[in-house]
């Protein structure tokens, strides 16, 4: 499968935060052509900020593999991961990461900083798939809130 695929399995992640009135971001980690792990933000409803896509899927695909360490593994992610997702992202060892939006505001893979650039472990990034249907996404929902 195709990275734009495997992207639009993270958006339909982030279209079941949207009806939940969550931040749609949506994310999901595959291992070989097999989806482990699929999550969406629900920090509101579980009152929890550790409750982003991100983390969700990390925690998931751990317990199904049966450790911390992700090798061969890649996320993706309709938003660009934050600092603190970019942190566990880096620390699970996930060998690549695609998202789709950059985060303006909290991107940590490039846009505001990059963890990448540090001496630590550097998963590959990729960027802008599906971009505009990911930005999309959230920009309507944060319409619908104004």
């Amino acid at each position: 499968m195709t990275d734009d695929i495997y992207m639009g399995l993270a958006l339909d992640e982030a279209k079941k935060a949207a009806a939940q009135d969550e931040v749609p971001v949506g994310a999901i980690i595959v291992r070989g052509d097999e989806v482990i792990a699929s999550a969406y933000n629900t920090r509101e409803y579980g009152k929890n900020a550790l409750y982003h896509a991100e983390i969700k899927a990390i925690d998931q695909a751990c317990k199904k593999l049966g450790g911390w360490r992700l090798v061969g593994c890649t996320m993706y992610v309709t938003l660009e991961p934050c600092p603190m997702c970019a942190g566990a992202i880096i620390n699970a060892r996930v060998e690549r990461v695609v998202y789709g939006a950059p985060d303006h505001k909290a991107g940590a893979f490039g846009t505001m900083l990059n963890l990448v650039d540090y001496p630590l472990y550097k998963p590959q990034i990729t960027s802008g798939v599906l971009a505009e249907e990911c930005a999309s996404i959230l920009t309507n929902f944060f319409k619908s809130k104004r």
